[in-house]
């Protein structure tokens, strides 16, 4: 993470933070999946069911997968992801959240170009954005994340160590937010997030869009 590839950083002890997954989340589809099923499909296809059974962890996985993409596709991944939708209600949610004072950072497992280039004009308006840089100087692309953990290529709940807040709201919807809902104050879980979540009989809140996040915030916070 770059300093110049960030808004800002989230001041220490703020009331309230929210943490919001990228992939399958702000995305209506699964973007970083289908990317590594399009550029990667025979690794894919092996190892991403061991990751969702979570007998393969997510930093090994993730990166055999990426690790595995030639350099010469960095372009194409970049226009893979153009023009990809975005759930309905996010600008509301941060006009919302802008007017509360609230920061918003976005925190994804996946590569930050994609984030970069689905939020478009919108980017700037995240707080903090946590992601995986790659470098595509070499022959294959290589991973690096400065947020690394031992299950995880960007660690989430490191991400919300930095940011302690009286309030730390997560929005998620897959394996990658497990352990960030975990920690959460509240959580807003749907998809495969919300089955893992019932496992552990931790409460969260389901949403379809963004609007369902902004009506519950709203009652909470006025």
């Amino acid at each position: 993470m770059t300093d110049d590839k960030q808004k800002s950083s989230i001041p220490n002890n703020q009331q309230r933070v929210v943490f919001c997954d990228f992939d399958g989340t702000i995305t209506v589809e699964e973007t970083f999946v289908a990317m590594l099923k399009h550029f990667a499909p025979e690794l894919s296809s092996q190892l991403m069911p061991e990751i969702y059974a979570r007998r393969l962890s997510l930093r090994s996985g993730v990166r055999q997968l990426l690790e595995s993409i030639p350099s010469q596709c960095y372009g194409e991944i970049v226009e893979f992801s153009r023009g990809r939708l975005m759930r309905p209600g996010l600008l509301e949610l941060l006009d919302f959240l802008d007017e509360k004072k609230v920061d918003f950072a976005i925190v994804s497992g996946g590569l930050r170009v994609m984030v970069e280039t689905v939020m478009g004009d919108l980017v700037h308006r995240a707080s903090v954005i946590y992601a995986v840089d790659v470098d595509a100087s070499g022959p294959r692309l290589q991973v690096s994340s400065e947020l690394e953990g031992d299950e995880e290529l960007v660690a989430k709940v490191r991400v919300m160590a930095q940011h302690p807040a009286e309030e730390q709201v997560a929005i998620g919807d897959s394996l990658t937010d497990f352990n960030m809902a975990l920690q959460a104050s509240s959580v807003f879980a749907r998809d495969r997030l919300a089955e893992y979540l019932d496992e552990q009989q931790k409460p969260y809140t389901k949403w379809d869009n963004f609007f369902d996040v902004l009506e519950n915030l709203s009652q909470k916070w006025n």
